[in-house]
């Protein structure tokens, strides 16, 4: 099986899951990606843009409050940046840049440093919108001693942004849901949701991977 099949195919699993699960264990789950992503410099393997999505999907089938589910994705990814820059800032020396964990992202790395070196603030704002760099520049930007206010003012501009928009694309595609509903069921409602939130994924991996 080639990877991205598989990537898709278990991406396409933890929507069903999220989807079908209480509606509090649904925000838990959503904070928890969200955060991971973005409190640990390998959180580039967490699906927390995805995870935002779910969460728009759930409040286009009511499931949850789509206010709440906002504020929710946007705390989790503000905190998880603050926790990525003290991780940075304290532990995040030339040792573990150099370490061979990263050593397949060297090129990456260097051109995310030299883009906080030459846009400080603006540079945390724009990582947010790339999964790797979503996951790297809060400790990037700690290791490099960014100032802590300038750090979060950017920080929760990115995650306000960030996360208000991808919930809101998910309950955009997850609207058409009741009307799929009354003419083919339940089932295949679902299922049309999912296969929605997949494309949208998709594209958003395939982007990302075309800028690199």
């Amino acid at each position: 099986m080639h990877p991205l099949v598989g990537e898709f195919l278990s991406i396409g699993s933890l929507v069903e899951k999220l989807l079908h699960l209480d509606p509090l264990w649904i925000y838990v789950i959503v904070a928890l990606l969200v955060f991971l992503e973005d409190a640990v410099f390998i959180g580039f393997a967490i699906p927390g843009e995805t995870a935002a999505i779910v969460a728009g999907v759930a409040s286009s089938l009511e499931h949850v409050d789509l206010g709440l589910a906002i504020v929710i994705v946007v705390s989790a990814a503000i905190l998880g940046d603050s926790v990525g820059y003290e991780v940075g800032k304290h532990f995040f020396g030339p040792k573990v840049l150099h370490s061979g964990l990263l050593s397949r992202h060297r090129a990456r790395i260097d051109g995310a440093h030299d883009f906080l070196r030459r846009r400080g603030g603006i540079a945390v704002f724009l990582g947010r919108f790339t999964a790797f760099f979503r996951a790297m520049m809060p400790a990037l930007a700690g290791s490099a001693h960014l100032p802590y206010r300038t750090f979060l003012k950017w920080n929760a501009i990115g995650g306000v942004v960030w996360g208000t928009l991808w919930v809101v694309v998910g309950h955009i595609a997850g609207s058409s849901y009741h009307a799929i509903e009354q003419k083919v069921g339940r089932s295949s409602g679902i299922a049309a949701v999912v296969l929605v939130v997949l494309l949208l994924v998709i594209w958003k991996i395939r982007s990302e991977r075309r800028a690199d």
